[in-house]
């Protein structure tokens, strides 16, 4: 009979980089900053879009990532050399779309919905090549599309079924039947499922009186930042498990996780 080996641990910069992953993706702040910006909180914030608008969310968001699939793709995964670094230059395409749709309202950020989308998948990808992913392989256009579903939510999410692990593997069941570069609509759904949380925070939040362009264009790159952040977890999560394996990677993973959990008497303080 053989015995179970338990994974080895990592090193201390393969955990310091696993603890920022974790920061990133098990403590989102966007649905904060956005409220923060339109200065209401983030259950008023929720509740201010138009029933009609509400309605129909899920189909502009299905379509405004389809859209950004197709210009991805057609762009080829090459980086193309900039001027700046990818960040600036992202930023900087993000607060105009975000300015444009601001100056004319409401409608005005439907309609940059696919732009802002679009540039948000360029910088995701931009990150994950960063993270050494091999943008040409089938599977790094799904990979770049999770992270829209990893920063958002869906209404019937709770502890158990919202964590980074969860909703990877929910993502990969979804993802099974795809062929090469070509995603299934199942996986698309579920990907869009989460992320009309965020975009209907962000269109709240540039609906509020008090947005104009300038505000437009801050909640853009608010937008932008938060992607990007889940974006570097994601892919460095992806990096080290390339690294030092999965199951080493899981289990300090796990770690950290019941060290987040465990009582406070548990950290060794005791009364």
């Amino acid at each position: 009979m053989s015995l179970t080996i338990p994974p080895p641990g990592l090193p201390p910069e393969a955990v310091s980089d696993l603890r920022a992953a974790f920061e990133a993706l098990e403590n989102p702040s966007l649905a904060a900053r956005l409220a923060g910006m339109a200065g209401m909180p983030v259950e008023a914030l929720r509740a201010r879009l138009p029933a009609a608008i509400q309605g129909g969310l899920d189909g502009a968001v299905r379509g405004a990532l389809s859209a950004a699939m197709k210009a991805a793709l057609a762009s080829g995964p090459a980086a193309t050399p900039l001027p700046v670094s990818s960040a600036w230059f992202h930023r900087g395409l993000a607060a105009a779309s975000g300015a444009l749709g601001g100056a004319f309202g409401l409608p005005g950020t439907l309609a940059e919905l696919p732009v802002s989308t679009t540039i948000l998948l360029r910088q995701v990808a931009a990150v994950a090549a960063e993270a050494g992913e091999d943008l040409s392989a089938p599977g790094a256009a799904a990979e770049c599309l999770k992270v829209f579903a990893l920063g958002g939510t869906s209404a019937s999410d709770d502890a158990a079924e919202s964590g980074y692990f969860a909703v990877r593997l929910a993502l990969a069941e979804a993802l099974k039947g795809a062929v090469g570069r070509t995603l299934v609509p199942g996986f698309v759904a579920a990907v869009a499922a989460r992320f009309v949380g965020p975009v209907g925070l962000k269109l709240s939040a540039q609906a509020a009186p008090v947005i104009g362009a300038a505000a437009g264009a801050a909640v853009n790159i608010a937008f932008l930042e938060h992607f990007r952040s889940v974006a570097r977890g994601h892919f460095t999560l992806r990096r080290l498990e390339r690294a030092h394996g999965a199951a080493a990677v899981r289990a300090a993973w796990d770690g950290l996780a019941a060290t987040r959990d465990a009582p406070f008497v548990a950290r060794g303080v005791r009364s």
